[in-house]
């Protein structure tokens, strides 16, 4: 009897271990994902059965120590034991158990999740796995073009810069006709996780000159407009000096030709004739000189506001912003959905006394504050003659008169009656082509970058870079100090 029920046990551990028979799949070829952004690692079994009852994890193979990355065992995420880096960061659809698909949720991507990750899926009496290798791609800033000046030879030296990528990616110089132009200098740099490229060429031609940076699935690209007029200007001051000297040895050679063979009448005539013709050839060389200066000033001068593809890539990075009524100066009316602000050109009842408001300027905070990665905003400032826009640290200083500038914790451009700011350490005069109606501000914690654009224009209006930030930092839009005329409110704006 004995021997008869533990053959019958035998054969039922058979018959269930080939019922449940299956397979661990996942894609044959490499996963690419975006920093900052989601991805889904496919794994299921085939054929597709509820995998619920049993045992999911998922790891990797390249890390030695702890290489969990998640787990689910008895009907339950058992993360105990995951890597630090990936805490809060991965999810399994436990509905999809039901379905066999065991597809890992990875949010906010980071460089260091490239790698090698492992699927396993194991039940009673069977397990299995699959490989999925993940490729992260981060796409860095549009590249900027700024102008070094001619050289002797009446070339025009310009400099193309990018940075914030990986891997590392590829720059090239086109012609207007997409030709590529040969680099001078290429320099390439890795700070941390990301790379920069630097190239530098010389122009000697007018027209459209293409800096592009490629990686992959990704390309932004930035164009600057080459004009005849400032080789030939140069061409023609050298010109002009060329025939100056010429001049000046040829009125050496004739004074002492008159010296031998005439009387020093004529020769006095013929001094004076050199000597005006000499002062007409100086004159035209100065004004020459002169618009060949203005020229190039003001080619320097068009590199701040080159039109890029920055607006739309920088609004990946939008957040929605919400006024905090519980920071706003007394004299301020913050709509009741904490999209809008304006002067009420008194205190209202209820706000006075409020420990962490402003008292001097006509300030307010967003709510929410950012302690790491990029966040972007826009507020509309048409029609509105005096504001401040920017961002403030968590602690930055709210009473009383002071500067609005990084050394109190106040990144900010302002605007006063016709004139534009910002307000570094030591205030910027900006010159900007047209009146701002809407402005963009974009961080970027860990680079330590404040920018700022004109949204319509789509052009670069000033940018901090190089900062220190180490503690949250707050939306911050202000009317001015004290009071402001103008009823105009500023809006926080969430659509595009």
């Amino acid at each position: 009897m004995k021997f008869i029920c533990l053959t019958l046990l035998l054969v039922s551990g058979i018959t269930d271990s080939r019922s449940e028979q299956y397979e661990v799949v996942g894609p044959a070829d490499p996963l690419f994902a975006v920093s900052g952004e989601e991805v889904t690692l496919p794994c299921s079994v085939k054929p597709s059965i509820s995998v619920v009852d049993m045992r999911v994890e998922w790891f990797r193979p390249d890390l030695k120590d702890s290489p969990l990355v998640h787990l689910y065992e008895d009907h339950e995420d058992r993360n105990t034991d995951q890597i630090q880096s990936y805490r809060g960061r991965t999810k399994l659809i436990h509905q999809e158990l039901q379905r066999g698909n065991a597809s890992l949720k990875l949010s906010t991507v980071r460089v260091s999740d490239e790698g090698h990750y492992m699927c396993l899926i194991q039940s009673k009496f069977l397990y299995d796995d699959a490989t999925v290798d993940v490729r992260v791609e981060a796409v860095g800033r549009p590249p900027v073009i700024t102008v070094d000046g001619f050289d002797r030879s009446g070339g025009l030296h310009l400099q193309c810069e990018s940075e914030g990528w990986y891997p590392e990616p590829d720059l090239e110089w086109l012609d207007s006709e997409g030709v590529s132009l040969s680099s001078e200098t290429n320099e390439t740099h890795r700070n941390s996780d990301r790379f920069s490229v630097k190239h530098t060429i010389i122009v000697y031609h007018s027209g459209k000159i293409h800096c592009r940076v490629k990686l992959r699935h990704h390309m932004l690209e930035t164009l600057i407009i080459s004009s005849n007029n400032r080789f030939n200007s140069w061409r023609m001051s050298v010109m002009i000096s060329v025939i100056v000297v010429l001049v000046v040895i040829a009125g050496i050679l004739i004074a002492v030709f008159a010296l031998r063979n005439r009387a020093h009448k004529q020769l006095q005539d013929e001094h004076r004739k050199i000597q005006h013709a000499h002062d007409q050839l100086q004159d035209e060389k100065s004004r020459i000189q002169h618009d060949f200066s203005l020229e190039r000033d003001q080619l320097l001068q068009s590199q701040k506001i080159i039109v890029t593809q920055a607006v739309p890539h920088l609004r990946k990075h939008m957040v929605k912003v919400t006024l905090d009524a519980d920071t706003a100066h007394p004299h301020l009316i913050v709509s009741h959905h904490g999209k809008q602000v304006r002067d009420g050109k008194k205190e209202l009842n209820g706000v006075d006394g409020k420990k962490y408001m402003f008292d001097e300027y006509l300030g307010v905070l967003g709510k929410d504050g950012f302690s790491s990665g990029s966040f972007y905003y826009e507020v509309k400032v048409k029609d509105q003659t005096q504001w401040d826009l920017g961002v403030a640290r968590e602690s930055s200083n709210r009473k009383g008169v002071f500067s609005l500038s990084p050394d109190v914790g106040y990144w900010t451009v302002r605007r006063f009656n016709e004139s534009y700011w910002a307000r570094d350490s030591s205030p910027v005069s900006l010159s900007l082509r047209v009146e701002p109606q809407r402005i963009g501000v974009f961080v970027d914690y860990e680079e330590g970058l404040v920018s700022f654009y004109d949204v319509k224009s789509m052009s670069h209006i000033y940018s901090y870079t190089d900062q220190s930030f180490n503690e949250k930092l707050y939306p911050f839009v202000c009317l001015g100090q004290w009071g402001n005329e103008n009823s105009t409110p500023l809006i926080i704006c969430d659509d595009y």
